[in-house]
C-alpha cells in the first residue's frame, strides 16, 4: 500500500508542478493566450507578473525536502489561486473549455496534499 500511495503521491505533484510551473512562467512572461484571457475576465496586466511568481515559488515549495509547513502554505495558495480561477471563468459566463484546466489542477492539489508522505506533512 505504501508504494501504491508513493507513486499516486508522486505523479499528481509532478502533474501539479509541471501545470503550475507551465501557467507560472507563461504569466510572468506575459505570453498572448494569458494576457487576452486576463483583460477578459478584468484583471490588470500587472496580477500575471504577481501569480507566476507566487506559483513559481510554490513549485519549488512542493519539490525541495523539509520545509513542511511552507508546503502547507504552498497547498493553500495553489488551492485558492485555482478555486478564484474557476470561479472567475464561471462570473465571466465562459464555457466549460475555459473553466477545465482550473478544475484539473483543483484535483491534482487535492490528491497530491491527500496522499502527501508523512515527512511532507506538519503532523506526521
Amino acid at each position: 500500500m505504501a508504494k501504491r500511495t508513493k507513486i499516486i503521491y508522486w505523479i499528481s505533484t509532478g502533474l501539479l508542478s509541471f501545470g503550475m510551473l507551465s501557467n507560472g512562467t507563461a504569466q510572468l512572461i506575459h505570453a498572448k493566450g494569458f494576457s487576452d484571457m486576463f483583460a477578459h475576465l478584468g484583471y490588470p496586466p500587472y496580477f500575471m507578473t504577481i501569480l507566476g511568481i507566487w506559483k513559481i515559488l510554490g513549485v519549488i515549495a512542493l519539490l525541495i525536502p523539509k520545509f513542511a509547513l511552507l508546503k502547507e502554505w504552498a497547498y493553500a495558495g495553489f488551492f485558492f489561486v485555482m478555486s478564484g480561477a474557476a470561479f472567475s471563468h464561471i462570473a465571466a459566463g465562459d464555457s466549460l473549455k475555459e473553466i477545465l484546466p482550473s478544475l484539473i489542477l483543483i484535483l491534482f492539489i487535492v490528491v497530491s496534499w491527500y496522499f502527501r508522505p508523512g515527512d511532507r506533512k506538519t503532523h506526521p
